[in-house]
């Protein structure tokens, strides 16, 4: 299982999304997203995470108006690792993994 964490995990409103092995999930601010983040900058349905049954995670940005960065790089399509800061608008999200 894969583990997106916002980087300020003592905040109050700390956000933490898992991603089960095999699943898609999309992230945004849309109600119908499966990750709903009401965030500054972020678009109705901003990025989509793959989860591989092999163990990878992909992110792909769904054209979203402000952009996907992995570790502060403008990415349409990355393979994320372990300890990568995925930001979408201005939320930050540590990439971790589970067993």
């Amino acid at each position: 299982m894969w583990i997106l964490q916002a980087t300020d995990p003592d905040s109050a409103d700390a956000l933490k999304f898992r991603v089960m092995p095999g699943a898609t999930k999309t992230l945004g601010r849309a109600t119908r997203a499966d990750f709903v983040v009401n965030a500054a900058m972020v678009s109705r349905f901003h990025c989509r995470l793959s989860a591989s049954q092999a163990g990878t995670l992909e992110v792909q940005d769904l054209k979203s108006t402000n952009g996907t960065f992995v570790n502060e790089r403008r990415v349409t399509h990355a393979v994320l690792s372990p300890g990568d800061r995925l930001r979408v608008g201005r939320l930050e999200l540590v990439v971790r993994r589970s067993r």
